[in-house]
């Protein structure tokens, strides 16, 4: 029951809850918990604690598409989570740094399990309120979480000193760089399902833009956010002028196709697919193989004729805009692919209305944040009923929307072709320390610090 009260703890200290500061704290106490006998089940209660609270709105937004037995998926879920913490330190213990190493191994695979990759539940994301969050424009989010479980270990070791550069992190000064131009991101709090039964958006983005427009006639750039509308409509130039639009479409090109486009000079000049599907809300993973399952849900939600959306076929830019969708900003090689591919501004485009009245909008935000600090990008955000907001290079939000409401905002950007470390290199100087930690550090005596 400790450590099942401890995994609640850690998930408290996580995005979007303002408690990052004290996240080596409850990570120090499970360490000292998982040096007996009993370690993997200990584990396994302290990861069961951490997921059912810190993906608590996965079942509420799984209802939301597909009535209660929506919640099914969600138990087997955080059980198979808690697993792979119960089967981490039944490897590793606490012998020596060798289970730090492992944690950030352990993490990097989650993010690429392919079919069923969940990159959610790193400990890095506990920095994003604090300036410290500039390191991962050397090793992404990762490099963060290794910060925050080499902290805790070395409370957990008795060095309490650790104390005065962890504190440092969260008061340390960050430079306010000053936008060039500007953009207008229209939130149109449209609810989801009357979208998907036909309700037309197309009067409220018109409406909402023009009026923006008339007081903002300086801005050069509109972004409408995911599947805000069915497809555009002739004339739409005489809307923006000569802007460039970004909005996200449905459409059906050997199926539906999740897309955004770059509207310019009077047609689409540029689109992209996302690539990236979320599994049981966007496709159903091995469909070939467990059709029989999916069908024998499906049909009782009443949805039996659910298809697969089709992924695009690669990462690339609109131009000069790294456009990604939704779920693909929880994916920092998405961005980073887009950055190197020659993106100098990211725009996120979004439909969080589907979490409903639950933290996972704002959870789902504040994890995309650090991707404008890991490429080095102005990051503009464009969600249906929010986050809507406007992220400096430095991960700080300059403007927002509230959520829910119905409006637009007036976002200042630059464009940038700066090359972060972390555009050059990538995850894997990290993973080669981290599987230098989980070798080398695999006894107490051999510690990094003496």
């Amino acid at each position: 029951m400790v450590a099942f009260l401890l995994g609640l703890a850690l998930a408290l200290t996580m995005v979007p809850f303002p408690l990052g500061w004290l996240s080596p704290l409850p990570l120090a106490l499970l360490l000292a918990r998982f040096g007996g006998r009993r370690r993997a089940l200990e584990a396994f209660w302290a990861g069961l604690g951490f997921w059912a609270l810190h993906v608590a709105w996965l079942p509420a937004s799984f209802e939301l598409m597909f009535g209660p037995l929506g919640v099914v998926p969600f138990l087997p879920m955080i059980l198979a989570e808690a697993g792979f913490w119960a089967l981490l330190v039944w490897l590793f213990g606490n012998r020596g740094t060798a289970l730090l190493g492992a944690w950030v191994l352990l993490d990097y695979l989650r993010a690429h399990l392919g079919a069923l990759a969940f990159p959610w539940g790193e400990f890095g994301y506990a920095l994003t309120a604090s300036p410290a969050r500039m390191l991962a424009a050397l090793g992404g989010v990762g490099l963060l979480s290794l910060l925050v479980l080499l902290t805790a270990w070395a409370l957990y070791r008795g060095r309490y000193w650790v104390l005065i550069p962890w504190a440092i992190a969260w008061l340390a000064p960050l430079p306010r760089p000053q936008p060039q131009r500007s953009a207008i991101l229209v939130q149109g709090a449209l609810n989801p399902l009357a979208k998907v039964r036909g309700a037309s958006a197309l009067q409220v983005y018109q409406r909402l833009t023009s009026e923006a427009l008339e007081h903002n006639p300086q801005a050069d750039l509109v972004v409408w956010p995911e599947t805000a509308v069915p497809r555009l409509p002739q004339g739409l130039g005489s809307l923006v002028g000569g802007r460039d639009l970004i909005t996200g479409v449905a459409a059906y090109d050997d199926g539906f196709r999740n897309r955004v486009v770059l509207y310019r000079g009077g047609k689409i000049v540029a689109s992209y697919d996302k690539t990236v599907l979320v599994p049981f809300g966007e496709y159903f993973p091995y469909r070939g193989v467990f059709g029989w399952l999916y069908g024998f849900f499906l049909e009782r939600f009443g949805m039996a004729s659910l298809a697969d959306t089709k992924p695009g076929k690669g990462l690339a830019p609109l131009a000069e805009y790294g456009a990604y969708i939704c779920y693909e900003s929880a994916f920092p090689e998405v961005a980073r692919r887009m950055a190197n591919e020659g993106a100098r501004l990211l725009v996120n485009v979004s439909n969080d209305a589907w979490f409903g009245p639950t933290f996972g909008a704002q959870q789902h935000f504040e994890m995309g944040r650090l991707r404008a600090v890991e490429t080095g990008r102005w990051l503009l955000r464009a969600g249906n009923d929010g986050v809507t907001a406007a992220i400096d290079p430095y991960g700080r939000v300059r403007r927002r929307l509230a959520k829910g409401e119905r409006g637009w905002l007036l976002a200042g950007y630059s464009f940038s072709d700066v090359k972060t470390p972390y555009l050059y290199w990538g995850d894997w100087p990290l993973l080669l320390l981290a599987l230098l930690l989980a070798v080398w550090g695999r006894k107490p005596r051999r510690e990094w610090w003496r």
